[in-house]
């Protein structure tokens, strides 16, 4: 699938600060938004970051329901903090949730014209993003592609006359040819898929090679044309069917087992949806980010905390519901969520609230007064201390050697990776083919993931199977062997030396301890 333009949407979004109410509805809705602009319908491609099953005899509807499932349990961890997955088969053991009050939720997004058919990892609908020279060769494809079906057209009237009207079982001229080319024959050329094309070029070649020359001119149009279309990127996008799909509860889940229809609709223990609201996702999405309702800024500003102090203010960020934890502080998270609204969602403005904050600013030193007494630092008497994920210590790590490339945006790449690891979880029909050049040393944001085995250098990071909003820090001997042993560290050590050979004021060995660590930290 091609998904970067939308990972590059989200870049764009966030060094242009928009406000994060706009943000949240431009990619649950941004299709539903009034004369929505390319970009806005690139934004509702994160709804379509789930899984695609491709397997053989897998059964269509079962996938697109899955697909749905997938959209409203994201939506629900994401903006809600809610686990609301338990209520495909039942009501919440713990939440004040019902099965009717998901299948409500799930109702949102059960309107699109996906089907859940075909092996293809990028299914419709999905938004073309041509160049104006691709746009110009590909017309220029299609005026030549028309032009060569018409002289064909006129030499197969010639050579197969009673083709056109409809008896070529009386045409003499097709009695000896095999029955799987008269069948081809039949088709008009323009109609002709290119694998009949080369079929009929190679049976024509010697029999008629004026006519083969042709038939293998026109294949080649063909082949150039769906090669330059197949590189034009596509992003799977929202987009909502003229007449609304009936929505059922599902028995234990099952997508064949529907039982009674409902309509779209909120959990009761939620505030309700203005009654002028449309019943939609755009509907959905404007309630989301009311100010009248202060659960999502709550969700996200305890998430931003946790991005900042390695933990929220709700350890569960996760979960906001029953068996989630207490928040900390819980003043202090209501008066960020309600001044992250009146700021008018401004992301920028509350991340340096925090960062600025006396609390972040502390001293990160331990005593063994405070190791007693508060060993997680959950009441924040002193600075956060915590090793970072696994992808920004790569990105630290191309930063201090010098090596890392600043470039913005573009297709995903394919840095250093060792020999056989995508062959072996594919039973050898997927190779991995490693970039060159500044590819290497891009931001890890922009690597290439598959799912069934991502990078081999990143640790403790989620599988992509599903959202995941809390990521677990584990400490294992393979972290080390990484960074000792993994070609992108090895370089950035060798460069970072050279680098600190160059910058060292007296080439003195205290000098050069200095420099590095002065490189490292940012401070003496």
């Amino acid at each position: 699938r091609t998904m970067w333009p939308w990972r590059d949407w989200v870049i764009d979004a966030m060094n242009h600060d928009i406000p994060f109410d706009q943000f949240t509805i431009e990619q649950l809705a941004g299709d539903l938004l009034p004369n929505p602009t390319r970009n806005q319908r690139i934004a509702t491609g994160f709804n379509r970051n789930h899984m695609i099953n491709g397997e053989g005899g897998r059964i269509p509807e079962e996938n697109r329901v899955e697909y749905v499932f997938d959209q409203t349990e994201t939506f629900s961890s994401v903006w809600l903090g809610l686990t609301v997955g338990c209520a495909r088969c039942h009501d919440h053991k713990f939440d004040p949730l019902t099965q009717r009050e998901y299948y409500q939720l799930f109702s949102f997004f059960n309107n699109t014209p996906v089907n859940g058919g075909g092996r293809s990892g990028r299914q419709d609908p999905v938004v073309e993003l041509k160049t104006p020279e691709e746009e110009d060769s590909l017309n220029a494809f299609d005026v030549r592609r028309e032009q060569e079906a018409a002289a064909l057209a006129e030499i197969e009237k010639k050579l197969f006359p009673k083709l056109i009207d409809g008896s070529a079982e009386d045409d003499a001229s097709l009695k000896d040819l095999p029955k799987d080319i008269v069948e081809e024959l039949k088709q008009p050329p323009g109609k002709r898929r290119l694998r009949d094309v080369r079929k009929l070029a190679v049976f024509f070649k010697e029999r008629d090679p004026d006519y083969g020359g042709k038939l293998d001119k026109f294949g080649r149009t063909i082949e150039a044309y769906e090669k330059l279309n197949e590189a034009v990127p596509r992003v799977m996008v929202m987009e909502e069917l003229s007449t609304p799909r009936d929505t059922f509860i599902l028995t234990r889940g099952a997508y064949n087992k529907p039982a009674d229809k409902i309509v779209s609709g909120l959990p009761a223990v939620l505030p309700p949806m203005p009654d002028n609201a449309p019943a939609n996702r755009l509907g959905l999405a404007r309630w989301l980010v009311d100010e009248s309702h202060p659960l999502t800024s709550r969700v996200i500003v305890n998430r931003f905390w946790q991005l900042f102090f390695g933990v929220g203010l709700v350890k569960t960020s996760e979960d906001f519901g029953v068996q989630g934890e207490k928040p900390i502080y819980p003043l202090l998270l209501d008066w960020l969520a309600t001044e992250f609204m009146r700021s008018g969602w401004n992301v920028k403005r509350m991340h340096r609230l925090i960062v600025m904050s006396a609390t972040y600013r502390q001293s990160s030193k331990m005593t063994d007064a405070l190791r007693e007494r508060d060993p997680e630092n959950r009441l924040l008497a002193r600075g956060p201390r915590y090793r970072l994920p696994s992808f920004m210590i790569r990105d630290q790590s191309l930063a201090l050697s010098g090596l890392s490339v600043s470039k913005l945006g573009g297709p995903p790449v394919r840095p250093y990776q060792p020999p056989g690891i995508w062959e072996e979880a594919t039973f050898g029909k997927k190779s991995y083919k490693q970039d060159h050049g500044e590819n290497l040393y891009r931001r890890s944001l922009y690597i290439f993931w598959r799912r069934i085995v991502g990078p081999t250098m990143f640790f403790d990071v989620s599988p992509r199977q599903v959202c995941t909003v809390r990521m677990l820090r584990t400490n294992t001997p393979l972290h080390a062997l990484i960074t000792l042993n993994d070609v992108t560290y090895v370089e950035a050590a060798r460069v970072m030396a050279e680098r600190v050979f160059t910058l060292a004021e007296k080439g003195t060995s205290e000098s050069r301890v200095e420099t590095a660590f002065r490189l490292a930290t940012a401070r003496r």
